[in-house]
């Protein structure tokens, strides 16, 4: 593959809800381009995208693929996207380096919610978009009604370019407003035909649409237009392809991917209309010193810099970090500067993938991407840079994850192996944490859903010999007393030897600290040089309470009173006195349990609000507010329970159709109700037992 300039290039993004054919898609521009003799299906398993195991078992793309295809001397990188939502952070990275993006409609379904998400996606950051209606061959296809249902949702900029020509099976091409041409489409071909007389009154509806969106891209046209002058053929293109690239117009097209109608306009039209990262990139970093400030030009003539958007956790070839060149050109064995890491990393050899397969090139210039292998301390949201020109990027912006789940390897002999592989699979997916609980003792893995947590599982035994099992987190309850008691603790031992002694007399009572410990001795009834040790025993002692054996929290200890042997008394029998002591005094003082309560913000559409208030309520949680946001969503804060939560991003999706997202975090502790209490202590001695 040759090496192109920035501005013969076009990186687009794929978009759209789960299954409306963007992967089809990608296969059918392969085949249109001639780079596949016979396009693959994600049911055969065999598209040039979805090449992993998870991913052909579960016929949906899991990963990000990037798929560079060479059209009429350009080169376009398409990044063909998951559409679950559990797998938003690849979603994320595409669009970090995407200047473009066509965002799939299934002509049958209509708008989903996998539209609204990828329209929000693009509105966000102001990406020239298409939206392209795919599979109308489908039976029930209405596309008129669909137009109108997409300018009702998102606005006036949506305008069709396309009419279609033939219904369901009989789908064949279409009418292109723009040029007035009808393209009637074989499989293989695509030909210019007559334009159909019964399509010429909606064509001369929509296209007066285009010609407005013309004249609103510049004063000269707009006034020329109110004078009634017809507009070349020329100020149409490029007023359209202004309106398109300042996202004042979202041209709606048409196609049937699996019959290959559509694809040949679809190349073009991306040439046409979408950016290069030329028309559209401001690029600016910091001076990793200063903080200062720099900007760079996309030319090949400045300094090299890089931004790594994405990396893949190979475990028979190893770590392949992409990037996308921001600034100069990189060869092989040229050496370079990460600024994150403040290291210096050796480029081996240069390629372009195409799915899994990896294309040689001799070098990547501005604009373009790439990808690298075997970079040690590199990661995605990094910069490489030229030594003597450092610059760093703002990264990646990932989302937390939102459930959590205990880990634990089915085989002793795979306890080591887990760790090595789960930091690999971190480095690939940002969204995805794993973390040891000290407490608990449970390793605890973290991500966007279930679906997230199950394609983990399987790459664990598929790609690294490790089977798991997954459960439930144990929560890290607490203990604390109600009342306040006053009791004795006393040590004595004298069988034969040194003896020992300790006496203390201790009051406990709840405080607003963790723990406080004071001393009120007079007359020496305990020596000072035993006071530390009775505070050690003590301190020792809170973490394992009386109930369930969980820390002790906001409680103050007193030692009023006690005595001492002359002899006997030494530093770890007032220790024992203490621990002995607090045993009785929190069983004395009416211990209760604690659970950790976590504050959620949720954000929904305003019609979800009854239903997640009513769920709330369920999970015996609180509404402290709601907040009207921007968009016309709601954000939803409230407090609840940690141990009704646990599955709360798997319900969310579910009551909202995954419109509903949430963060959540600890708030503080708070009194387990009576009832459920018993239930836990019983739960925890029986873990214990077993």
């Amino acid at each position: 593959m040759k090496s192109y300039d920035v501005d013969k290039i076009r990186n687009i993004a794929l978009l759209g809800h789960g299954g409306s054919g963007k992967t089809t898609i990608t296969e059918a521009m392969l085949f249109t381009a001639k780079l596949l003799k016979r396009a693959g299906t994600v049911e055969d398993g065999n598209t040039v995208s979805d090449y992993n195991k998870e991913e052909k078992d579960r016929q949906f793309s899991i990963n990000t693929s990037l798929i560079p295809i060479e059209w009429h001397d350009h080169k376009y990188n398409i990044f063909d996207t998951p559409g679950y939502f559990d797998f938003i952070g690849e979603v994320n990275s595409a669009l970090r380096v995407a200047n473009g993006a066509v965002i799939l409609v299934d002509a049958s379904s209509g708008i989903e919610v996998g539209t609204e998400k990828a329209w929000n996606y693009t509105r966000k950051r102001n990406l020239p978009t298409f939206i392209l209606v795919n599979k109308m061959d489908k039976e029930n296809v209405n596309f008129d009604k669909l137009v109108t249902e997409l300018r009702e949702k998102f606005g006036k900029m949506v305008i069709p370019f396309h009419i279609p020509i033939g219904k369901e099976g009989d789908f064949k091409g279409f009418v292109n407003i723009v040029d007035m041409k009808a393209r009637i489409y074989d499989g293989k071909t695509c030909k210019d035909a007559e334009v159909w007389p019964e399509k010429e009154v909606k064509m001369g509806q929509f296209r007066e649409m285009l010609i407005e969106s013309v004249a609103e891209s510049d004063e000269e046209l707009l006034e020329k237009y109110f004078e009634g002058e017809e507009f070349t053929e020329e100020e149409i293109h490029t007023g359209l392809r202004k309106g398109v690239i300042e996202g004042k117009l979202i041209p709606v097209l048409c196609g049937a991917a699996t019959k290959n109608v559509g694809l040949h306009t679809l190349l073009d039209m991306l040439w046409d209309y979408l950016p290069s990262p030329k028309d559209v990139e401001t690029i600016i970093g910091i001076d990793p010193d200063t903080e200062e400030p720099i900007e760079r030009n996309l030319d090949e003539k400045d300094p090299f810099s890089a931004i790594v958007f994405k990396t893949i956790a190979d475990p028979y070839v190893g770590k392949i970090s992409l990037f996308k060149v921001q600034s100069g050109v990189i060869k092989k064995d040229d050496e370079v500067l990460n600024v994150n890491r403040d290291a210096k990393e050796k480029i081996g050899n240069l390629f372009s993938l195409r799915g899994k397969e990896q294309i040689e090139v001799s070098e990547i210039k501005a604009g373009d991407i790439g990808a690298v292998s075997k970079l040690t301390t590199t990661f995605t949201g990094d910069t490489l840079c030229d030594k003597d020109n450092p610059i760093k990027y703002e990264g990646i912006e990932f989302p937390e994850p939102t459930l959590y789940m205990a880990v634990e390897p089915k085989s002793k002999a795979d306890e080591e192996k887990i760790s090595s592989a789960l930091h690999k699979l971190i480095d690939e997916d940002q969204t995805f944490k794993a973390e040891r609980n000290n407490e608990t003792k449970q390793l605890l893995i973290g991500g966007q859903g279930k679906t997230q947590l199950d394609v983990i599982t399987s790459k664990l035994k598929n790609g690294f010999g490790v089977e798991v099992e997954l459960s439930d987190p144990i929560i890290a309850y607490r203990e604390t007393i109600k009342d306040t008691s006053s009791v004795q603790g006393k040590h004595k031992k004298q069988s034969g030897g040194a003896g020992q002694y300790g006496d203390v007399h201790i009051r406990f009572e709840p405080s607003t600290e963790e723990f406080e410990f004071d001393e009120e001795i007079f007359g020496g009834a305990v020596p000072k040089q035993y006071i530390p040790a009775v505070e050690k025993g003590l301190r020792e002692s809170i973490s394992k309470g009386v109930l369930a054996g969980y820390p002790v929290v906001n409680i103050k200890a007193t030692l009023f009173d006690g005595s001492f042997h002359p002899v006997d008394s030494n530093e770890m029998a007032f220790k024992i006195a203490a621990s002995l002591a607090f045993k009785k005094g929190i069983e004395a003082a009416r211990p209760v349990l604690l659970e950790p309560i976590m504050k959620v913000e949720i954000n929904i559409p305003d019609e979800y609000m009854g239903d997640i208030m009513g769920d709330m309520n369920k999970r015996r949680g609180r509404i402290l507010g709601m907040e009207q946001q921007k968009d016309g969503s709601q954000l939803v804060i409230a407090e609840a329970p940690q141990a009704e939560m646990f599955k709360y991003a798997i319900d969310l999706k579910s009551m909202t159709q995954a419109r509903g997202n949430f963060t959540m975090n600890f708030a503080r502790y708070e009194e387990v109700p009576p009832q459920l209490s018993e239930k836990i202590i019983a739960e925890t001695k029986t873990r214990e037992d077993s």
